[in-house]
């Protein structure tokens, strides 16, 4: 199994603009880190670099996976130009590990059709991506993500806005992918979703705390991120409102890491 993703002194920018400052920070094997923080925090940012489409300004980002990572971005903007169906998009999932000109196997037909089952797709073969509604095209990408049977996969916050199905699809299968051993790496705006994460990393343009959610989400640390006081209920849950949040309109991705 690989060992951990790890990060010392790492600094990540465009151009310029300093997105990440120097930031020294692990992320364990087999568990599901959850990237929490404002915008323009740095979230997606270091989400690019762990896939290697950032490379550090300066610093070390080891990420010991080699080529098995699947990437999966928030998928709220979709090309009306490019009706292509359930069924091709989540076969894309597997084009990595083909490469040019081969041919599908009955191992890529099963991974594929297993992915459409455990997302509750397998009904929607056909259909062209246009046609469904937002948590289906979710949940589209998501297996094929999985159908990519990756040792790390990496979501950008992959049931914001969703409807309950889908969200309760795409959280099922996120717990089955850790017990199967997958590294899982997810951004999200959301405190209740960074708490069912067995890590966190809190970001504000660096590193402002990393580790288990009860002590990473706490009212001092999530103050500090965020810049402003942080109250608590009677339960003790940290409450906070990020109203300069907007969900990004990105697309999906599927690639092979080089290096």
């Amino acid at each position: 199994m690989p060992g951990m993703i790890r990060a010392q002194n790492l600094v990540l920018a465009y151009g310029d603009r300093i997105a990440l400052a120097p930031s020294t920070f692990e992320i364990p094997t087999g568990a599901i880190t959850a990237i929490i923080g404002p915008n323009g925090a740095g979230k997606s940012t270091l989400l690019h670099a762990i896939a290697g489409l950032v490379e550090p300004a300066s610093g070390v980002l080891s990420v010991p996976f080699d080529k098995r990572v699947a990437y999966v971005l928030q998928a709220t903007k979709l090309n009306e130009m490019t009706p292509i169906t359930v069924l091709e998009a989540v076969r894309m999932g597997r084009y990595a590990r083909l490469g040019f000109f081969k041919r599908f196997g009955p191992g890529d037909h099963e991974a594929c059709a297993r992915a459409m089952a455990r997302l509750g797709i397998e009904d929607l073969g056909a259909r062209h991506l246009p046609e469904l509604s937002g948590g289906q095209r979710q949940r589209v990408f998501v297996a094929q993500g999985i159908a990519q049977e990756a040792s790390l996969l990496l979501l950008d916050e992959p049931i914001t806005g969703l409807d309950l199905v889908s969200r309760e699809y795409i959280l099922r299968v996120i717990q089955e992918e850790k017990a199967a051993g997958v590294t899982i790496v997810g951004t999200t705006h959301s405190l209740e979703e960074a708490r069912m994460a067995d890590h966190v990393l809190l970001l504000a343009g660096r590193i402002v705390a990393s580790g288990p959610p009860d002590q990473v989400l706490t009212a001092d640390t999530l103050s500090d991120a965020y810049s402003h006081p942080m109250s608590t209920t009677g339960e003790g849950q940290v409450l906070h409102d990020d109203p300069h949040h907007n969900p990004a309109e990105s697309r999906h991705v599927h690639f092979e890491r080089k290096g």
